[in-house]
């Protein structure tokens, strides 16, 4: 498996950005689709974006396309998520994930981060 780590998050307020990175160790080779998935407190984890090994492919949610980029280095082992025009409702922990196929399912992704928690304020 590969192994995650995510950083970045923080307490911000509404209107401000933040950009989270997930650093990628092992055989990322074998795991060339990341993502971030997030969970707010009494909910289930929900897709927000991932990106394909070269970077050309990505796919957001509706709740974050137009205010979220996902990108990731040129030595693919670094992902990054910027994120502009925070809500209140972006407040979650924020997972970085990496499997070995597309999907926006959690399910799809068998290497987790710890995550790091994102709060927004009104």
């Amino acid at each position: 498996q590969v192994q995650l780590d995510e950083s970045g998050g923080g307490l911000v307020q509404a209107g401000d950005s933040l950009r989270l990175s997930c650093t990628a160790s092992g055989p990322t080779y074998t795991r060339p689709v990341m993502a971030w998935f997030r969970q707010a407190p009494g909910k289930d984890r929900e897709f927000v974006a991932s990106i394909g090994w070269s970077g050309n492919r990505v796919a957001y949610s509706t709740p974050v396309k137009g205010r979220f980029t996902i990108s990731r280095d040129g030595g693919k082992d670094t992902m990054y998520l910027q994120m502009n025009s925070l809500k209140s409702e972006d407040t979650a922990v924020y997972f970085c994930a990496a499997g070995v196929a597309w999907s926006i399912l959690s399910t799809g992704y068998d290497s987790w981060g710890q995550g790091t928690q994102v709060t927004v304020s009104p």
